[in-house]
């Protein structure tokens, strides 16, 4: 019997949008959000932040250069890619294109039929963008095949992003270590979900990197390894689920010890220091968000992926660092007395412009002990 490519994304608020399926055949749910970015599909899948997601592209012409080879790397890091597998639960693009790149293994369908992930092509995209952008992100089902919609639409109203923990279906089990060839200092590194990203930048810098599960006590693994700073990683889900590592977190900020957050790190942070979080519309993701440095006064363009936000007035002993251009959200921290800092952007980029990745430099400088390193 031949599968059907019948594919349906269906919204909370009873929007149907059917298209043609590609890669797995099945029913995935999550809460759907759209990004801006043009290029990088590869990344953006891989990353364990879009974990619990749909994932829309607004550009419409998506697998132009296929599946890039794991084979190459950057300290022993896949360069193309931000984890082990494909982390969204689901993608939606209005064209699949076929591939041709030197460095492509295999074609976007291959690939998703290989990871049991259905996708969805040939629906208006920026009909979709519109709705989630006046009406804020839903929960929805992706559904390739022959299912019962009124039955998956009343699933989808029962669901809640918002309550749902995606960490550990993203943390390590166990403790990793990273080493460079010729290693100087060691961080240990908070792993909610970090994308390659981190890693390669903090592998480039020399340092031997310590990943361990979400759950582990950090200010424990730097004393046994007598570790020279902690980061707290991006990763998936609504952050004030997580109250056992913000105990962590304060923690940390009470050892003193050179630390830095990023993403969902960066919101950790802040809810150790006692701030408050909301949650945006429709998110912040793309790779061409324009963000302010208050202390230098300079803006640069960064890579973003995150649907909360830290409120500024709410913060304590913590200050802002950096502002949203667009929106004047807050997009990074600092602590006036010790060294911490921490951004709700992605200074690794991956996918993204380079811009900021001059933030693991300042993390550098702390570490090496020259003040805030600013």
């Amino acid at each position: 019997m031949k599968k059907s490519n019948n594919a349906y994304l269906i919204l909370e608020d009873g929007s149907v949008f059917k298209g043609k399926g590609f890669g797995s055949e099945g029913i995935k749910y999550g809460e759907v959000v759209f990004t801006t970015g043009m290029v990088g599909y590869p990344e953006s899948l891989t990353d364990p932040s879009y974990k619990g997601q749909i994932l829309v592209m607004t550009y419409p012409l998506i697998g132009h250069y296929g599946v890039p080879s794991r084979e190459i790397k950057e300290n022993g890091v896949p360069l193309h890619y931000e984890s082990d597998e494909i982390q969204v639960e689901g993608f939606v693009i209005s064209k699949l294109m076929r591939s041709n790149h030197w460095a492509s293994e295999k074609s976007l369908d291959e690939w998703f039929k290989e990871e049991s992930i259905p996708g969805i092509e040939g629906i208006e995209t920026r009909a979709l963008v519109k709705k989630i952008r006046e009406r804020g992100v839903m929960m929805g089902a992706l559904i390739v095949g022959n299912y019962d919609l009124d039955e998956i639409m009343e699933k989808v109203k029962k669901l809640s992003y918002d309550e749902m923990n995606f960490i550990d279906k993203v943390t390590p089990k166990e403790l990793i270590v990273h080493k460079p060839p010729n290693p100087n200092k060691s961080i240990v590194v908070v792993d909610c979900g970090i994308k390659y990203g981190i890693l390669r930048e903090l592998l480039k810098r020399g340092f031997k990197v310590i990943r361990i599960p979400y759950h582990y006590d950090p200010i424990d693994v730097l004393e046994e390894f007598n570790a020279d700073g902690i980061l707290f990683s991006n990763g998936p889900g609504n952050p004030e689920l997580l109250e056992d590592l913000v105990k962590k977190a304060r923690e940390v900020i009470e050892y003193n010890v050179p630390t830095m957050g990023i993403c969902l790190g960066s919101q950790i942070l802040a809810l150790a220091d006692g701030a408050e979080i909301y949650k945006l519309k429709y998110g912040h993701r793309g790779v061409n968000k324009p963000v302010k440095d208050l202390k230098s006064g300079k803006a640069f363009v960064t890579t973003q992926n995150h649907g909360y936000a830290v409120k500024a007035q709410s913060l304590n002993e913590f200050k802002v660092w950096m502002v949203n251009v667009d929106d004047k959200s807050v997009e990074g921290i600092y602590h006036p007395h010790k060294p911490i800092i921490a951004t709700q952007f992605h200074p690794e980029a991956s996918p993204g412009p380079l811009d900021s990745a001059w933030i693991f430099d300042v993390f550098s400088k702390m570490i090496k002990g020259e003040a805030h390193g600013f």
